[in-house]
């Protein structure tokens, strides 16, 4: 399973993909919030399954529950259906966008097969995509490599054992936390985000210090081997003190503050950033 963050007209709708079944999975709430914008999707979904129900269908029997990370950067059970669900639940709700959203769907799925044949088109993807929404060269390169080292240090994860979801959730907050001195949910609250993804809306130099602090949890897990998640709390801690000991030092240096409240809306457009 892979999530990925997906965009609709710069609205983000959460997915996984499932290399068993080769088929997306999106969350429902995420759909209803972009088709209705509804103020509470939760609740219009709530309403709706009730309805469906009634009327003898099965879509909101049939739905599957996955893991999505929410906007405290912990991952829950959340309600998704397949590409085929999903067309069916968009001849549920009344929606001016209900066209120009099957289209992005059948877009997405044609992207996943041409990116299975050639999976550099992944990375040029990414790039337009950030391009699109006005982030600079220079930042989209380090959002990139943040990615890379991020997949690395998860890959090694799986190796040990660990799951994905609350395990991985309490040391990304432990790294976070230690390097930054704000846990995931803090630093999401400080720059006044929600379902945003935090790595988004980071400065250059943020991006920079969260990717030391990732790759030195990998480094360090990789050459201590720990047997278990106590452990590689630990070891956690100890990569995110490495890239924590650098902001230190260079907010002495520099007498300015690295984490801060901008956030993408902020800084999108300045090459500075």
């Amino acid at each position: 399973m892979n999530n990925e963050i997906k965009l609709f007209e710069n609205t983000q709708v959460r997915t996984v993909w499932d290399d068993e079944q080769e088929k997306w999975y999106f969350s429902i709430v995420d759909v209803i919030a972009v088709l209705t914008e509804s103020p509470n999707p939760r609740k219009y979904w709530s309403v709706l399954k009730i309805r469906l129900k009634k009327e003898g269908s099965q879509l909101a029997t049939n739905c599957s529950q996955l893991k999505m990370e929410a906007s405290d950067g912990k991952y829950y059970k959340t309600d998704v259906a397949d590409t085929e669900q999903i067309f069916r639940l968009i001849q549920s709700i009344p929606s001016p966008k209900a066209e120009p959203f099957k289209l992005w769907l059948a877009q997405i799925a044609n992207e996943r097969i041409d990116e299975m044949q050639d999976p550099e088109l992944t990375i040029d993807r990414a790039l337009q995509q950030y391009l699109n929404l006005g982030y600079s060269e220079n930042w989209i390169n380090q959002r990139l490599k943040s990615i890379e080292i991020r997949k690395e240090l998860t890959d090694e994860w799986n190796r040990l054992g660990l799951k994905e979801g609350q395990q991985f959730a309490t040391l990304t907050d432990i790294i976070t936390k230690t390097w930054s001195g704000k846990t995931t949910k803090e630093y999401k609250t400080f720059k006044g985000l929600k379902k945003e993804n935090l790595r988004d809306n980071m400065t250059n130099t943020e991006l920079i210090l969260n990717m030391l602090a990732e790759a030195s949890t990998k480094d360090i897990s990789q050459a201590v081997d720990p047997k278990t998640f106590e452990e590689s709390k630990k070891v956690a801690k100890q990569g995110g003190t490495i890239a924590g000991n650098a902001r230190k030092e260079l907010e002495a240096k520099t007498g300015k503050k690295v984490v801060t409240g901008l956030n993408a809306k902020l800084f999108l457009g300045n090459p500075k950033k």
